[in-house]
């Protein structure tokens, strides 16, 4: 079990603000979506969440302890962060970045063993990597490595995951193949807080919904009380019919506001 609180959290940066008030917690047991539009200050609360940006008013803590007093090797084993933008210094092994997961446990990347080697091995299969373990990512297309990066944060087996846009640049069946991965790491005890742009996907897998916009968080609930065409409007400045059939979430954009 883990569990991350931000309690009235604000940043601003070079006179902007770029997170107002930000209240909210992630813990394990829970799929939390994070939905906003570009510039509404999804990347900047996890990066405040994970002490990879310091609030200038507010708290983190992390099971029970300021985050930042927390070393970044306990840290990296409670919470496991996919990234937007995920580099690679130079060309590797798609088991090898898979490998990287099992960094805080003190494994070495090229002699997996025990429970590091078992835990890189059901992450790449539960991503469709195995036929692809040798080759060179640079070798790989956007897709793939969008997989192999999924592959390295579930390797960690952190009782939290964090994921800034991990289905980005999948298509649509590898879409719901790791929306349904990250949903059963969830029902088998971990907590995940993903940032998503399909709000759809969102609602067909998060069991809560974190609206947010201008830095401010604008609802926080499940997706019956907060996916609405007024939410719609209000979020995006869109107009949009939202339909559900049973777990099936549709929204068809009608227009946008003046």
């Amino acid at each position: 079990m883990a569990e991350i609180k931000l309690n009235n959290v604000c940043l601003e940066a070079g006179g902007v603000r770029l997170l107002y008030d930000a209240s909210a917690s992630f813990r394990s047991g829970e799929f939390i979506a994070l939905i906003g539009p570009n510039g509404a200050g999804k990347t900047t609360m996890l990066k405040c969440a994970l002490a990879l940006m310091a609030p200038s008013t507010g708290t983190v803590m992390l099971d029970g302890r300021t985050i930042a007093d927390i070393t970044p090797l306990q840290r990296a084993r409670l919470v496991s962060y996919l990234p937007q933008s995920r580099p690679l210094a130079w060309p590797v092994r798609v088991r090898d970045v898979v490998a990287l997961g099992r960094y805080a446990y003190g494994a070495s990347i090229t002699k997996l063993k025990g429970e590091d080697d078992a835990a890189v091995a059901e992450a790449m299969h539960d991503c469709d990597l195995d036929h692809l373990a040798d080759r060179r990512t640079d070798t790989l297309s956007g897709g793939e490595l969008a997989r192999v990066h999924c592959a390295r944060a579930f390797a960690a087996k952190a009782p939290l995951l964090i994921a800034d846009e991990p289905v980005a640049s999948l298509d649509p069946s590898h879409q719901f193949q790791i929306m349904a991965l990250i949903r059963a790491y969830v029902d088998n005890g971990g907590g995940a807080v993903v940032v998503l742009h399909d709000i759809a996907l969102a609602a067909r897998f998060a069991d809560r919904l974190i609206w947010m916009k201008d830095g401010e968080i604008h609802a926080n609930g499940n997706p019956d009380e907060t996916l609405t065409a007024a939410r719609m409007k209000q979020i995006f400045a869109v107009n949009a019919i939202v339909a559900q059939d049973k777990n099936d979430w549709s929204l068809t954009l009608t227009g946008e506001c003046a």
